[in-house]
């Protein structure tokens, strides 16, 4: 009996004992499918699915920034005349003469002032204590999210994140006193944090709403906040770029006491005719989306993130001063980020101050991480931006194409843009020599070669945090163009383009040919509203600018859809 029992017991025992090690067995697998998946998602790339742009040189959107690089055109110009500054008695040829700046040229944002504050449900007294800033990336915003075929109305109430990148805190910082009846609007008309969360509250966004000040690297490091919320969850969708508009002239007058200014006001990245920085303005907004939300969605992917990287110099040669080893090591991070190699980058967006002493130093970084193990065949292509519309600090990452202004694809043409003057490339060291070159042509992508992949890099000024992300151009398409289904032709990507959900396409409205049924249209920078003129806008005293129109219901009706049809 007991030898029975005792057989019993053991063959209870050995039955607990293997289904613990099948738990343990199904356990294990459980963790390592989570693993793997926890490691796909914290590595998985992030698509750019639709991008918005305002920049000197008349760029209303990403089309007419291509246009301006491809032509090699200039967008900088003569300092505004609408802003309330005193232009006679800025300028001063001599730089040591304080409160004055020598140049009288920079890239501008003329319609900066214009806004729609009717269509976002804005007061008029709201309006006007609002930064132009924080109107632009609320138009921009809006504009980006329909160029993606989205409906913004339809966003509300889900996770989509805000990343802005905000530099210039100076509107109405010259007020002594505040007007009547604009009490209670200006602590977050003119706060830098507002500005992304009043993209967030205008449109119901419940995402992540944060606005970063890294000075150049600013729009860059929203982006790579964004790639990062995107990829742990917090977000769904993400809205990420940067804005910068000068409502006070003090940049020019700082600068032109350290005698860190382009004479001429025109950046000259990486020329032997580089004598200083140029300071722009300008306004850009990407939409982010994993990449495997977008496929499955059947949104159009305009190019994909691959790997981003943020650090910092710490102490080292000067507060001020670019540290070559630190972009070095951020290049090196962001290639890990990526799980990419050097000889996988095609071209480099560059920060391009446009100085004797950045330039070098940042050829030097660049060569000594993209420059390595490359093929003699595989050149790498380095450029900047500035050199045709001047560097607008917070912006510089955000720019379309997205996050590189400097790259671009049409068709089967990799078509590098063209610099403007800038003379002859810096050759006066070896260094700069074998890490630079420069392009000023087109030039064709091989048939049969992979999608090109191209880097951007922007560090700031004070202290140095260089900053860097790699991204992969999708689908040979240019910015300009987007795709309407299967083996459908090009289209021009204008406003009135069809607006799209889940790759299905809009009617067109028989009653405004080119518009969607239903579909609203943001105003352009430039255009009046109200019937008045510019010059009989109200305006905030000590600010420099004025309200779009009226400054009220400027326009009664946006895209013929009245407000509140949301």
């Amino acid at each position: 009996m007991t030898t029975i029992n005792d057989g019993a017991a053991a063959d209870d025992q050995t039955a607990r004992l293997v289904a613990a090690l099948r738990a343990a067995l199904q356990d294990n697998e459980q963790l390592a499918y989570e693993k793997a998946a926890l490691e796909a998602a914290a590595g998985e790339p992030i698509a750019i699915v639709g991008m918005a742009c305002r920049l000197p040189g008349e760029v209303a959107s990403p089309a007419d920034l291509w246009q301006l690089v491809a032509d090699g055109r200039d967008g900088v110009g003569e300092f505004p005349e609408d802003r309330g500054w005193d232009l006679d008695g800025l300028f001063d040829p001599d730089p040591d003469r304080a409160g004055r700046s020598y140049v009288r040229e920079g890239g501008f944002l003329h319609g900066a002032a214009d806004f729609d504050a009717a269509f976002f449900g804005i007061s008029p007294r709201e309006a006007l204590a609002m930064d132009p800033q924080q109107r632009l990336l609320l138009e921009t915003s809006w504009e980006a999210l329909e160029r993606a075929g989205l409906d913004p109305a339809g966003l509300r109430g889900t996770a989509v994140g805000v990343f802005s990148g905000v530099m210039y805190h100076d509107y109405a910082t010259g007020l002594r006193n505040v007007p009547a009846g604009l009490e209670g609007f200006l602590a977050t008309g003119t706060s830098g944090s507002v500005a992304s969360g009043r993209v967030s509250y205008a449109l119901g966004l419940e995402g992540p709403a944060i606005t970063v000040d890294t000075a150049c690297s600013s729009s860059l490091v929203a982006v790579h906040l964004a790639a990062q919320s995107l990829r742990g969850g917090e977000s769904t969708l993400a809205l990420a770029g940067g804005v910068a508009v000068m409502s006070q002239p003090s940049p020019f007058v700082e600068f032109s006491r350290q005698r860190g200014l382009a004479t001429d006001g025109r950046c000259k990245a990486f020329a032997d005719a580089a004598d200083g920085t140029g300071w722009a303005e300008g306004v850009a907004v990407l939409v982010l989306e994993r990449l495997s939300d977008a496929r499955r969605l059947g949104h159009e992917v305009l190019a994909v993130v691959r790997g981003s990287a943020v650090n910092q110099d710490g102490a080292s040669n000067g507060l001020t001063a670019p540290n070559g080893p630190a972009q070095q090591r951020v290049i090196r991070a962001a290639l890990a980020n990526a799980r990419l190699t050097a000889a996988d980058v095609d071209a480099v967006e560059a920060h391009g101050t446009g100085t004797p002493l950045g330039d070098p130093i940042e050829a030097q970084a660049v060569l000594a991480t993209y420059g390595q193990g490359r093929p003699a065949e595989q050149p790498l292509w380095l450029g900047s931006l500035k050199s045709n519309t001047d560097g607008g600090p917070a912006v510089a990452g955000g720019r379309p194409p997205a996050p590189g202004g400097g790259v671009g694809l049409r068709g089967e043409w990799h078509q590098r843009p063209r610099h403007p003057g800038g003379g002859a490339r810096r050759g006066a060291s070896d260094t700069r020599r074998r890490a630079r070159r420069r392009a000023r042509c087109r030039a064709r992508r091989p048939r049969g070669r992979r999608r090109p992949l191209a880097a951007v890099r922007r560090f700031r000024r004070c202290p140095a945090r260089p900053g860097g992300a790699a991204a992969r151009l999708h689908r040979g398409a240019r910015p300009g163009t987007r795709r309407r289904g299967p083996g459908a032709g090009r289209v021009p990507d204008t406003a009135g383009a069809p607006c799209r959900r889940g790759g299905g396409r809009a009617r067109r409205s028989p009653h405004r040919p080119g518009r969607a049924r239903g579909r609203r249209r943001l105003a352009r920078p430039g255009r009046r509203h109200g019937g008045r003129r510019r010059a009989d806008r109200p305006r905030l005293p000590g600010s420099g600018f004025a309200v779009g129109g009226d400054g009220s219901a400027a326009a009664g009706r946006v895209g013929g859809v009245r407000r509140g049809s949301r």
